[in-house]
Formats: structure tokens, C-alpha cells, sequence
């Protein structure tokens, strides 16, 4: 458990639990219904959510959440397998999300530096960041953390009517 303060809010860093499910749901489902920041149009179910964090702790891929005193879950970040070939065994692809409320008060750079550290201890080598492109914060974000831009894919996905591209970063552990 990683305990944060800031300005406006305290809070931790820490192993999610099924309690937290419902909540890390609404944040998803909050980002795909307004941004690009995640390649999906339609919203996820509990049961989806569920099976997703079930599946993570079936391979032992950590999924964090940053919470309040109170139980309240505002960000999530997890890995997991990049490729599924023995080969890329030792690079993984991360998620890191905030709910509205709690963007721009370090909670993403919190919950990013934590997976990296869990990687690591893992004896990780490489974590990939999968970005749109458009998405200048994100990419602002990533290299603020020592990821580098190694690939760009032009109209790969498809959302909000219009094409997509998608930036590759990677971080060498």
C-alpha cells in the first residue's frame, strides 16, 4: 500500500478487492462514453468487469486502485500481457484511469509509477503504452514517466465517427 497526499484529497494506493469492481466499472465505462482513451463504444457490464478482474488475479497481474477513507475508488491501473507468445513473456502493456473528479491532482502519475514498480519487482523488462495519438495529454503523460514514442499506427480504430490513430510508448524497466 502506497499512501498519497495532495492539496485537495488522501488517499492510497493499493490491492483491489471485488468491492471495488462496481467502482472501477463506473470509471471505465465514464471514459468510454467521452474520450478516445479507450478503443471501446460500448459500456461494460459488472459481470465483464468481474470476469476481467477475476482473470487478472487467476495470472497474477496487479490491479490497483486509488481509494479514500472512505472506500471510494477513483483511478485504477493494472498490466498485462502485451503478445501472448513466449517470446514477449517479459513486456507487458499497462492501463492507468482516473475518474473526472480526480484528474490533474496526481493521482494517474501515482498509480503509474506503482504498476511500473510492481513490474519491476516482477522482473519485467519493458511496459508499452498504447495512446491515441490526438490525445496530446496522454502522450505528455507518458513521457513525463520515461516512456518514449516508438510506433504510431494511422486509422487503426474507429469512434465517434471519425478515424483513429494509435501512438506506442514504451518504458524500459
Amino acid at each position: 500500500m502506497l499512501v498519497c497526499y495532495t492539496r485537495r484529497m488522501d488517499y492510497e494506493i493499493r490491492a483491489a478487492r471485488a468491492t471495488d469492481i462496481p467502482m472501477v466499472r463506473d470509471i471505465f465505462n465514464e471514459i468510454v462514453a467521452t474520450s478516445t482513451a479507450i478503443f471501446q463504444e460500448t459500456p461494460a457490464t459488472l459481470e465483464d468487469r468481474q470476469a476481467w478482474f477475476q482473470q487478472k488475479q487467476a495470472q497474477a497481474e496487479p490491479m490497483l486502485v486509488a481509494s479514500n477513507a472512505a472506500g471510494e475508488v477513483f483511478g485504477f491501473a493494472t498490466y498485462g500481457t502485451f503478445r501472448d507468445r513466449p517470446c514477449y513473456r517479459f513486456t507487458v502493456e499497462h492501463t492507468v484511469h482516473v475518474a473526472a473528479s480526480a484528474r490533474g491532482q496526481g493521482v494517474g502519475a501515482a498509480l503509474l509509477e506503482e504498476v511500473i514498480a510492481q513490474a519491476r519487482e516482477a522482473k519485467l523488462h519493458v511496459m508499452i503504452a498504447g495512446v491515441d495519438a490526438a490525445n496530446e495529454g496522454g502522450i505528455r503523460f507518458h513521457k513525463a514517466h520515461g516512456f518514449e514514442e516508438v510506433g504510431h499506427l494511422r486509422q487503426v480504430g474507429f469512434k465517434f465517427g471519425r478515424w483513429l490513430d494509435l501512438v506506442f510508448m514504451q518504458r524500459i524497466l
